[in-house]
């Protein structure tokens, strides 16, 4: 596994340079994110998205989320109502998954049955510059396996649990393994799916007003 040590605050261009082409040729690579290390592949790369299914056991048709560089990002795979539009606006970058109608853009492969997309856009640099300069957005799990108790929480973590299955990891230091808060919002409708690390206070308005 080879390890970037990629500045926090000031991601050096060549190691970035070095995660794009990983990722260009289809490779699987773990990173930090504002709640806990995640794994992800490109978007348009299918060996990749293989890759990632067979070492999270997914089934081929497991909706996952994308990590997305910005606002205009988002829109580009996610249909963003008045109502999203706002709360991301004040919630993100920020520790949540929203999970929006997908566009045409979005891949078959990652649309669940209600053709749905989740969507994050973290509040940690490195991982928001690799994917602005790869120019769209990741695929992304979380860092662990099936039957895991809790995501991995150090490069020490992943190398001891995926050893060479990973061939690249961006360390980001020890992170406390959380996990994002997932919200649905389709037109004006906003329903909770999952509380985590996000507070929910700013979503309790919408709801209440069902």
């Amino acid at each position: 596994m080879r390890i970037l040590n990629i500045h926090p605050q000031n991601p050096q261009g060549r190691l970035i340079q070095m995660a794009i082409d990983h990722l260009e040729q289809s490779g699987v690579i773990a990173y930090p994110t504002d709640t806990c290390y995640g794994l992800g592949c490109s978007i348009f790369q299918k060996k990749g998205i293989d890759k990632l299914n067979h070492l999270k056991r997914h089934k081929k048709n497991k909706a996952m989320s994308m990590i997305c560089s910005d606002l205009k990002h988002i829109s580009d795979f996610g249909i963003v109502s008045n109502t999203a539009y706002k709360l991301m606006r004040k919630l993100l970058p920020g520790p949540y998954t929203f999970v929006l109608p997908a566009t045409r853009l979005v891949p078959k492969l990652f649309q669940n049955k209600r053709k749905q997309v989740g969507i994050r856009v973290p509040d940690n640099k490195v991982i928001t510059e690799l994917v602005h300069a790869l120019g769209h957005p990741i695929v992304s799990t979380t860092c662990q396996l099936p039957g895991d108790e809790s995501p991995c929480a150090d490069i020490y973590d992943i190398k001891d649990r995926f050893g060479n299955f990973i061939e690249m990891a961006i360390d980001g230091d020890y992170l406390y393994p959380e996990v994002s808060t997932v919200v649905m919002v389709e037109d004006d409708r906003v329903d909770v799916l999952r509380e985590g690390k996000g507070d929910i206070a700013p979503f309790r308005a919408y709801m209440d007003s069902e």
